[in-house]
């Protein structure tokens, strides 16, 4: 690798096999009567993103890696639960269908915010946009009202596909191909170790 070369990276924390498991059936149930209208994603790339960086070096690899290193073992592992479904940015023009965090969220954000406090220190912006925690399902095919989705939604009220602690994140590496995005663990921070 040159020094030039540039990843795509994000930081994230993985999702344990027993939720991933809800979320395929979730996928199966609403693909049966919404065929076509969603690309869904593949439940092994699932996440919870706490920081997308686009395309950076190694240099800024290295000091996301120290940052994170120094900083982890004060952040606290975070309980989360996952269940109920919703869409980005509304019904009227869903582009991302999602499952969302039912427990945890103030202190998943809490954890978000830290990190970016940390990442800033060396150089990275902050995020500007609020932090939503969610799973992405799948993104629509077409910017458009779909027949049936606010019914899946309403049908997903109160559900539960688990709850985990999350007791790392990952550095990933994202490369693009054709059947869809293959993610690469760079470097793993262990919370409050």
């Amino acid at each position: 690798m040159s020094s030039d070369s540039t990843f795509r990276t994000f930081l994230a924390i993985e999702i344990p096999k027993e939720i991933l498991e809800q979320f395929e059936r979730v996928q199966y149930r609403l693909g049966l009567s919404m065929t076509g209208v969603i690309r869904w994603a593949r439940p092994g790339n699932t996440h919870l993103t706490l920081k997308f960086f686009g395309n950076i070096t190694e240099r800024d690899i290295r000091s996301i890696t120290d940052a994170l290193q120094a900083k982890a073992p004060a952040l606290a592992p975070v309980r989360v639960a996952i269940g109920t479904l919703g869409v980005f940015p509304n019904l009227s023009r869903p582009r991302v269908l999602w499952m969302g965090v039912t427990e945890g969220m103030k202190e998943l954000a809490a954890l978000q915010g830290q990190v970016e406090t940390a990442l800033e220190a060396v150089g990275f912006t902050r995020e500007e946009r609020p932090f939503r925690a969610h799973l992405t399902l799948g993104r629509m095919k077409a910017d458009r009202r779909i027949e049936g989705l606010e019914k899946a939604i309403e049908d997903h009220k109160g559900f539960a596909a688990g709850t985990f602690t999350a007791t790392e994140m990952v550095l990933f590496r994202s490369d693009l191909k054709p059947t869809g995005p293959v993610y690469t663990p760079l470097a793993t921070f262990r919370l409050g170790l």
